[in-house]
């Protein structure tokens, strides 16, 4: 059962990661108008994981299932 919880959490976590780096290339993308580095894709991934855990961990609170006793 705990390699279910662990399952979980980590496909929302990459899931959360992969969003928000998407969101924010989109978003330098279109303000600055300027062509996406690989440093700036790096530091977008080094910025999105704690806000992707943060999102799972506290906001998110997700169900697990009980295990049946």
């Amino acid at each position: 059962m705990k390699h279910n919880r662990l399952e979980i959490f980590l496909e929302f976590l990459i899931f959360g990661i992969v969003m928000g780096v998407v969101e924010d290339v989109i978003a330098i993308t279109l303000i600055t108008g300027q062509p996406i580095t690989w440093r700036a894709i790096f530091i977008i991934i080094l910025v999105a994981i704690p806000f992707a855990a943060l999102g799972e961990l506290i906001v998110d609170r997700i169900e697990f299932p009980r295990k049946k006793s």
